[in-house]
């Protein structure tokens, strides 16, 4: 298997439940949902195109390349502290695998590398394609069909259910029903008075519907990729 790479590099998580952790970030070229390109944002199959914020194209990034099994693993060590890896305040490499969409390349290999190294595994993903098992923190933050209809989920349980709103079609009462132990909307990232309307909308809906909470794209705000 060669995967390829946009970018790999280590900060911290600045969305949802995980926010502020030290992270090996591993960004995955491609992507189910749209080419990347911009072009292409008017196209499909989903309507995300249209906000998406992620480069994705490529292998050119930061860390980025097409790295076999062996050399994936070793640049994924090397980015977390060295010092960190052993001893009494060991604290073992976080690594959140992202895109694009990360269930186009991550496979069974991949994770258990990864933990056979002690490392703990995340991923952030659409939901609409199936995941290797034994991940250690699962993130779905479902999309929109151009046809205005939720993309079906393949991916029904988790950690954390993320929904970046408002957008139309979904039907977050019966998003409730999955199998997630947190669920949070997340304002949609737009100029203007846009993001503004986007923050109200998704304050309003947490007000009535407690369950949910809120996520913000915090390493924006301070700087961080």
């Amino acid at each position: 298997m060669v995967y390829k790479v946009k970018e790999s590099f280590l900060t911290l998580q600045g969305e949802g439940a995980q926010a502020g952790r030290l992270s090996v970030f591993v960004r995955f070229s491609g992507c189910n949902n749209w080419s990347g390109r911009p072009e292409d944002r008017e196209q499909g199959p989903a309507d995300c195109a249209r906000w998406c914020d992620t480069e994705f194209v490529g292998t050119d990034g930061d860390g980025g390349g097409r790295y076999d099994l062996e050399s994936l693993l070793g640049r994924i060590q090397a980015l977390w502290p060295a010092d960190k890896t052993d001893g009494p305040t060991a604290s073992p490499p976080y690594v959140v695998f992202t895109g694009g969409e990360p269930a186009l390349q991550l496979d069974q290999a991949l994770v258990d590398g990864l933990h056979q190294r002690g490392a703990l595994i995340a991923v952030e993903t659409n939901g609409s394609l199936p995941l290797p098992t034994g991940l250690d923190w699962v993130c779905v933050s479902p999309k929109r069909l151009l046809n205005g209809s939720p993309q079906p989920l393949v991916v029904t349980s988790g950690q954390e259910l993320k929904l970046v709103m408002p957008q139309p079609g979904f039907d977050l009462a019966a998003l409730e029903s999955l199998d997630f132990d947190h669920f949070f909307i997340q304002p949609l990232d737009q100029p203007g008075d846009a993001a503004k309307h986007s923050r109200d909308w998704c304050l309003d809906w947490i007000q009535r519907h407690p369950r949910w909470r809120l996520s913000l794209q915090t390493h924006k705000m301070i700087g961080m990729r």
